[in-house]
């Protein structure tokens, strides 16, 4: 069973009626991937509609043909939108290659909201409403064994969500033993405070697959190489086991990076607790620690095999560290140009990262104000909080783009902050390469986030407006 998407096409199935090509289109417009539907190659290839192929040549060898062209898109190099008839599934030739080269997504419907939405089409299987519910109950055990993942109808986020590998659910950290895919041993890495609240819940969910227990210091710290060296040396899993990283954002980035290296590399569950580690942090599969030299310069990309997402979790935060999380989930809402709860911000995140798994293009973008913000940061010797140095950040980037600065005032009420200017210009300097006297920045267009040039007088000019 596949866990996520990455390097693997989506392949959508689900009985008649379940909205496969509307959900094809969306998910082609937000993951820049192209759709390939498995009906219109089968129509291109003969000439002649689905009914009338069906008609002439039979179901038998219909699903025949239908198996070779779903075997022929799963094939493609780049990865895809595969939208699959209704009964794709039936024919067992179709599932040897979404088994290997798909993620496929069930989309359930209703018996009911299928009829009403296929009755009076030209379907072939859908001119008898009795033979249909016949089929819906028929095809279901067959859909679910064929599925790595399933989303109600119409319910994008959840597939982008699914797709991701990402799990959201209120009180997810009871059923955790069942979400860690695998059977092996799970060694459980929190901090010492998200140990002492959640860390009992987590040991008894986790169970008898639990084998170790390793509390790391809180935030930053954490970060550091010698922490790092010292989990090594504490783990005692073989390559079938898999580390559990509960905690913040700084706690995510030690722990994955853990689980990256370690054996060269073991499977990791991240199991954020903290708001922005829900909307930002905990998804993507970026590690690191921090050097001397500056932060998160050591580091891999390890896709996390399962992100569990529990609000619950969020309940236990102190209110500062709330707010930094809020600035995350501002800057995903600026990103999107409309508002998200925290679903919909991970969601967001996971179609980025899906597009662009190792930051090598769209990826950037979720840097919206972080080039201020990472500047102000090194300036105050790292002890400015990161979700108030992005909300400076925001601002400064509005003003860049032309726009009103009142989303971010209004949510996030930015004061500037004492720095050294000159320290401060030096580390932004250092942070984004300069071309031609100019610095690249993203901001936000006409169409949504761009990366551009931007005079660096313009640049140092709005840096200084955010200290005093």
């Amino acid at each position: 069973m596949a866990l996520n998407a990455l390097d693997r096409h989506i392949a959508l199935v689900g009985f008649m009626g379940a909205g496969k090509t509307t959900m094809a289109a969306s998910l082609a417009e937000l993951l820049h991937w192209p759709v390939v539907e498995v009906d219109r190659e089968i129509e291109n290839r003969y000439r002649d509609p689905i009914p009338q192929i069906f008609d002439e040549y039979g179901e038998e060898a219909f699903r025949r043909v239908e198996a070779y062209a779903v075997g022929t898109a799963v094939e493609r190099r780049h990865r895809s939108i595969i939208d699959l008839g209704g009964g794709a599934v039936t024919f067992r030739d179709t599932h040897d290659p979404l088994d290997h080269g798909a993620f496929t997504l069930l989309l359930d419907v209703d018996v009911d909201t299928a009829w009403r939405r296929c009755q009076g089409t030209d379907r072939p299987l859908a001119q008898d409403e009795e033979r249909f519910r016949r089929l819906y109950d028929e095809r279901q055990p067959l859909y679910r064994e064929v599925a790595d993942a399933s989303v109600l109808s119409g319910d994008v986020d959840g597939a982008l969500l699914a797709a991701a590998g990402i799990h959201h659910e209120l009180g997810a950290l009871d059923r955790l033993g069942e979400l860690v895919p695998g059977d092996g041993a799970v060694a459980l890495v929190a901090d010492t405070t998200v140990m002492g609240i959640h860390g009992p819940r987590a040991q008894e969910a986790l169970g008898e697959r639990l084998v170790s227990m390793h509390e790391l210091p809180s935030g930053e710290p954490a970060k550091q190489a010698h922490v790092l060296e010292r989990l090594w040396s504490e783990l005692t899993l073989d390559r079938s086991g898999t580390v559990v990283a509960l905690g913040g954002g700084a706690l995510t980035d030690v722990a994955g990076y853990a689980a990256a290296t370690y054996l060269r590399g073991v499977p990791w569950v991240t199991v954020p607790t903290t708001l922005v580690g829900q909307v930002d942090a905990g998804i993507g599969g970026k590690t690191a620690i921090d050097i001397p030299k500056g932060k998160n310069l050591v580091g891999a990309f390890h896709w996390p095999a399962r992100v569990v997402i529990d609000e619950t979790l969020l309940a236990t935060l102190p209110e500062r560290e709330r707010r930094q999380g809020l600035a995350e989930l501002v800057k995903t809402q600026l990103l999107a140009g409309h508002g998200l709860d925290v679903r919909g911000a991970a969601a967001y995140k996971a179609a980025i990262c899906l597009r662009d798994p190792h930051d090598h293009g769209v990826r950037r973008y979720l840097n919206l104000g972080h080039t201020f913000a990472h500047a102000l940061e090194a300036a105050a010797d790292f002890d400015l909080p990161h979700g108030e140095a992005v909300a400076l950040g925001l601002l400064a980037a509005l003003e860049l783009s032309g726009r009103d600065p009142a989303p971010v005032v209004d949510a996030l009420d930015p004061q500037p902050v004492a720095v050294d200017p000159d320290r401060a210009w030096k580390a932004l300097l250092r942070d984004k390469k300069r071309e031609r006297g100019a610095i690249m920045l993203v901001l936000l267009g006409d169409d949504g986030p761009v990366v551009e040039p931007r005079d660096a007088d313009v640049v140092r000019a709005a840096l200084e407006r955010l200290i005093v």
